[in-house]
């Protein structure tokens, strides 16, 4: 890690980007993450551009400088401790944009996945109402390969624009992205800029009744208070929320975190929540899980800060 001081470094970065870009010291990313907890990062950016996100890029490298890409904020913890470094967020309009083309739907980065799936619901376009329950950006979701109702989000791309950390810019296409289940390695040295889904003309009725059925599945069997999504991978053995119920852990706290009562893989905020709290619900679950059945658990949610 770099020898600057915080505010230099939010005082270089500011100096160096457009006017439009925001650069925020101490920022809490318990206002950035879906769960709720989360200490200070020591920088946050949000770029304006491309070519501000680059300069950021650049400026990290060049310095020394720790930085990590949080989209809206699912599948993470961050530890209470917070970011030492620069959390950079592509929140702004520029990387959010939706476009359909044909029977492909282009999408910047920042796009929220339930907005990919109206639009494309009401363009009369199937293949991806599946997005639509995911609480993610289409790029958190291209990282963790985000998936939900048996479908995956790379089930549907064709190429994706990604950035990498000298700020080059390139097309790549998912043969060439060692996509695997919650995995795209990658984007573990690169930034996606946006991607592009390709479609299916269907009735706009048919997706419609698609949409609610994967909505009244998931508001029947998911959690409403706020939580990472689903906290570990499936083994291959059994679903990781199934055996969680079947360890009778369902309900089970620490602090302000608890096991859901409505799904097994879900580990929510029930108010004041720490990420100390959660992550020593964590090593609860995965020591019971190997003690029990002689199973690994591993996190599907990324734990990052320190």
């Amino acid at each position: 890690m770099t020898t600057l001081e915080t505010p230099s470094i939010a005082e270089a970065l500011t100096a160096c980007v457009s006017a439009a870009t925001v650069v925020r010291r101490d920022e809490p990313m318990a206002k950035h993450t879906t769960l709720r907890v989360g200490g200070p990062a020591d920088v946050y950016v949000e770029p304006a551009t491309e070519a501000d996100l680059a300069v950021v890029l650049n400026y990290c490298q060049g310095n020394g400088v720790k930085f990590f890409v949080v989209g809206r904020g699912s599948n993470l913890v961050v530890r209470d401790a917070g970011f030492r470094g620069v959390v950079i967020c592509l929140a702004q309009p520029g990387f959010g944009k939706i476009e359909i083309v044909g029977e492909k739907i282009h999408c910047g980065a920042g796009a929220k996945l339930k907005d990919v799936a109206v639009v494309a619901k009401r363009a009369g376009l199937a293949g991806v109402e599946f997005l639509e329950g995911i609480p993610g950006s289409v790029g958190g979701a291209l990282r963790m390969n985000a998936g939900a109702m048996a479908g995956a989000t790379f089930d549907s791309v064709t190429s994706v624009r990604v950035m990498d950390y000298a700020g080059q810019i390139a097309e790549m296409t998912p043969d060439a992205m060692a996509v695997e289940y919650r995995c795209c390695a990658a984007l573990k040295s690169r930034i996606a800029l946006g991607a592009v889904f390709q479609c299916r003309p269907e009735p706009r009725a048919e997706i419609e009744a698609r949409m609610k059925a994967y909505s009244e599945k998931r508001w029947s069997s998911q959690p409403a208070a706020p939580s990472a999504g689903c906290m570990f991978k499936n083994p291959a053995a059994i679903p990781a929320g199934r055996l969680i119920d079947e360890l009778g852990l369902k309900g089970a706290k620490i602090g302000g975190a608890r096991i859901s009562l409505e799904h097994g893989n879900f580990l929510v905020n029930d108010g004041g929540a720490t990420a100390a709290d959660v992550l020593a619900l964590i090593e609860l679950l995965k020591t019971k899980a190997r003690e029990a059945r002689g199973i690994d658990l591993h996190t599907e949610v990324e734990i990052v800060g320190g």
